[in-house]
């Protein structure tokens, strides 16, 4: 069974603000509260091609994984994906414009679980909209109280 979450929230910031921040992975452990730390395989900034280390938690169990960005739309959209373990998944991002201050972001995460994840594939989505939902109020309160600029 596929897993596919969609989470979008406004951010009352530009979307060069919003795009930059969200889209440097290096800042991933300060908005998503289920990622531990991120190391980066390439050089940064993010290109297409950029390969980065990732350890999260997720549903008590420890994930360590490589993400490799496959398409990268400066402002627009970002996606990497990871091939290994028993969830290969795609992460994306969309950004929009609603105004000149104000940025609509589309999160995004989807993959065809294997095995036992397999099983469990509307637990790990329901878990997932969850997570996702508190990530982005997260990177909005980060955002919009001018932590970053």
């Amino acid at each position: 069974m596929a897993v596919d979450v969609v989470t979008e929230t406004v951010i009352g910031r530009a979307v060069g603000v919003v795009a930059g921040y969200a889209g440097d992975p290096a800042n991933a452990p300060e908005w998503y509260s289920n990622i531990e730390s991120v190391q980066w395989r390439t050089e940064p900034p993010v290109a297409v091609g950029s390969r980065m280390d990732f350890v999260a938690h997720f549903l008590g169990r420890r994930l360590a994984y490589t993400y490799e960005v496959v398409e990268l739309v400066p402002d627009r959209r970002l996606v990497m994906r990871t091939a290994q373990g028993p969830f290969p998944m795609e992460t994306s991002y969309e950004w929009e414009p609603m105004s000149e201050s104000s940025t609509r972001m589309t999160l995004r995460n989807r993959g065809e679980p294997s095995g036992f994840a397999g099983v469990a594939a509307p637990l790990m989505a329901a878990a997932m909209r969850r997570a996702n939902t508190k990530d982005l109020a997260r990177l909005k309160q980060v955002l919009e109280q001018g932590q970053r600029r």
